[in-house]
């Protein structure tokens, strides 16, 4: 009973702060119940992520620019946050308005969780159902709201004595002991179910297994994969890239959810045969397997948004054939089961690269993150003109007819990878000892091939380094440098030539709107 007295103690001095206590919780409550149960629906419609992909749709291109090069991966849950910290003060300002008026605190809100319902249902491939989660995060939260204001409201007369020792009438009447200590008891319990509704939702929701499914052998294999230098020259990054390890940009807050035996391929537009594919019957089409290197365009100069798999799926150019695509289409519009949309160049996917629709990455069917059941992997072309996730549609059109999702926000309608080289060991700003080391990295000019690569030190001539295996042309390439390093600061500086004997740009340029350029330099320093 001495440890209840001494929390309860704890509670907010003024009326005011203690009913602004009830509205952050009661909008902690409402959350985590949405998201759980859209986590068993739709994880999109959970109200936090469908009010964050509003305000991601509309947030201009600088800002989006700016945050992924300072925030990288961590975006995303940084805007999550922000949503968050922004709805839990307007519950507050809620909770506190209905200490004098009930009706304002109810309905601001009600008007709260309308906002999320509408966000959940205005999506473009939104159904009823998706109302649902803002439904129950409305009901949870002015329960929780109303359940915890009748005990702020609880009273208890206070009587004082007159100047004759007899009692005079009650003309107090704070909240009790019991009271207070039933409202602790409660907010304790509020957060504590939310937290567990919120983790079990967040559980549903990020489920990123590889789905049960088998993949058919290939029809045209790539060569055996040669082993990597990464055993030799500790830090380099691996040849292949994990599926684990693999990046992932886009602009879903959480990963679709789809199963295969409900997901449809539409392929129309300018065609002569439209046609609709179930997963068996894209399946038992002809596949590929190739290596190929994907880039984002949001990756800077030595930055990690790069990686090469082993890709396995259906030669785009073979699928079009099929379709019969008319005289005059420019543009192939991807779309996504969420309803997001790429553009691809007609010509680039019919001009005889090992542009596919993939259905596995590295002997595996693809992860949920990497767009199970199918996605667009177009060697030489960044991500966001080439590499759709979670298919749903293509569509043969033009570019005067429909607007794709990046381009709509001024990006570039064709962006060919720009040639680059990485270093990767050492690390910048690292210490290191001195003596017999290795600079090392990757490299890649996907359509064309790296013939050299050249690491300058601390200014001084360009030298050749070593390169590793060749995987072919549209995969980058390992190369190391061995290096007798000696005490102090070092710069060390790294470019990349191509087989048709181009340099890479040394002229610095940002991601947008075409991917960014320029020699990365890296600081370390000997000891």
């Amino acid at each position: 009973m001495l440890a209840m007295g001494r929390l309860t103690a704890l509670l907010p001095k003024t009326r005011t702060l203690a009913y602004a206590l009830t509205g952050v919780l009661a909008a902690i409550g409402g959350i985590a119940a949405a998201h759980l149960v859209a986590g068993l629906i739709n994880p999109a419609a959970s109200p936090v992520l469908a009010v964050g992909s509003v305000v991601i749709d509309a947030t201009p291109t600088p800002v989006k620019e700016y945050a992924v090069a300072r925030f990288g991966t961590a975006d995303k849950p940084i805007l999550l946050a922000t949503v968050t910290l922004v709805t839990l003060l307007a519950a507050a300002v809620a909770g506190a308005l209905s200490r004098r008026r009930i009706w304002l605190g109810v309905g601001f809100i009600a008007l709260l969780t309308a906002l999320a319902t509408v966000a959940a249902v205005m999506r473009p491939v939104a159904t009823l159902s998706d109302a649902i989660p803002g439904i129950v995060s409305a009901a949870v939260g002015l329960a929780i709201l109303l359940g915890l204001r009748h005990i702020l409201t609880r009273r208890e007369p206070v009587t004082t004595s007159g100047e004759d020792g007899h009692e005079l009438p009650a003309t107090a009447y704070p909240t009790s002991h019991d009271g207070r200590r039933q409202f602790l008891i409660g907010a304790a319990a509020v957060t504590v179910g939310a937290a567990g509704a919120a983790a079990f939702g967040q559980k549903l929701s990020s489920s990123d297994s590889v789905p049960q499914v088998v993949l058919p052998a290939p029809a045209d294999t790539a060569a055996a994969f040669p082993p990597g230098i990464e055993r030799e020259v500790p830090g380099i990054t691996p040849l292949r890239t994990s599926n684990t390890a693999f990046y992932r940009v886009d602009t879903n807050l959480t990963i679709p959810r789809v199963r295969a035996d409900g997901w449809r391929l539409e392929v129309d537009g300018l065609v002569d045969r439209p046609m609709t594919l179930t997963y068996p019957e894209l399946m038992a089409l002809p596949m590929i397997e190739r290596d190929i290197t994907l880039t984002c365009v949001s990756n800077e100069v030595g930055g990690g948004y790069v990686g090469g798999a082993r890709w396995q799926g259906i030669r785009l150019a073979d699928l079009l054939d099929r379709v019969g695509v008319q005289a005059g289409s420019d543009q192939l519009l991807s779309t996504a089961v969420d309803g997001f949309t790429i553009g691809t160049p007609m010509d680039v996917v019919r001009d005889g690269r090992d542009a596919m629709m993939a259905v596995g990455m590295n002997g595996q069917p693809l992860p949920a993150s990497h767009g199970f059941p199918a996605r667009l992997v177009t060697p030489g072309l960044y991500g966001f003109v080439s590499a759709t996730k979670w298919l749903a549609r293509l569509t043969a059109t033009t570019y005067a007819k429909d607007v794709s999702y990046w381009t709509e926000r001024d990006w570039a309608t064709d962006a060919p990878i720009k040639m680059s080289a990485r270093v990767d060991t050492p690390r910048p700003l690292s210490t290191i000892k001195a003596g017999m080391t290795a600079i090392g990295g990757v490299a890649w000019a996907q359509r064309i091939g790296i013939a050299v690569v050249e690491v300058s030190i601390d200014g001084g001539p360009w030298q050749k380094t070593r390169l590793g295996p060749d995987v072919g042309l549209d995969y980058w390439r390992q190369w190391y440098l061995p290096w007798k390093a000696t005490p102090g600061r070092h710069a060390i500086a790294v470019r990349a030539t191509d087989r048709k004997d181009a340099r890479q740009l040394s002229r610095r340029a940002k991601p947008f709107p075409s991917g960014s350029s320029g020699i990365q330099e890296v600081v370390v320093f000997v000891e």
